[in-house]
């Protein structure tokens, strides 16, 4: 018989929420109907011979729920910022004004708003899949130590707490999911 075998769930937990936060990180990227900086976090700037972060070139501000301003810090910068963010994919026709750069937000069509939230399901998919396989290497551990001598019942435990884990983080998932979602198809 061996060791006690003592299966380290806060690892299987901190890497289920990984895929949480890089989750959360998707959707915010997710255009909605309201204007958030976060949609320019993917945005980068060809500036200063390198590749960079538009709240590195400037400060992003929301003044109002359909509008986003850049205040560029350099004015020799604004064309490009200006050139990032319509090729960038977005959707958004920034307008100059100085150095500030102002991106009114559209409002989405339907058809636009069911493209988003697909694309979500998408998302929370990948995030299902990585919970699933931090669950399958959690299994795989209780396999081996089960190999090495784990009583039955231990292994039953064990299986219990991985398969609670796995599942309270699904329901996460599925919750942010319906929540995006909801938020998307808001008009």
């Amino acid at each position: 018989m061996s060791e006690e075998f003592e299966l380290d769930t806060d690892d299987l937990k901190r890497r289920m929420d990984g895929a949480m936060a890089n989750l959360k990180t998707e959707f915010a990227s997710l255009r909605t109907g309201r204007a958030s900086a976060s949609m320019l976090e993917p945005v980068m700037v060809d500036a200063y011979g390198s590749m960079t972060p538009i709240n590195q070139v400037g400060t992003v501000n929301v003044p109002e729920p359909r509008m986003v301003t850049i205040n560029v810090w350099d004015k020799g910068l604004v064309g490009k910022v200006e050139k990032a963010i319509r090729e960038s994919g977005l959707g958004i026709n920034p307008q100059l004004n100085g150095t500030i750069i102002m991106l009114p937000i559209p409002e989405l069509n339907e058809e636009r708003r069911r493209e988003l939230t697909k694309v979500a399901g998408q998302y929370a998919e990948h995030a299902r899949v990585s919970i699933r396989n931090v669950r399958r290497d959690g299994m795989d551990q209780i396999k081996k130590a089960k190999a090495d001598g784990m009583s039955e019942d231990d292994q039953k435990f064990w299986e219990t707490e991985v398969q609670e884990l796995t599942d309270k983080m699904i329901k996460a998932v599925d919750a942010a999911l319906e929540t995006k979602q909801a938020e998307i198809m808001q008009v």
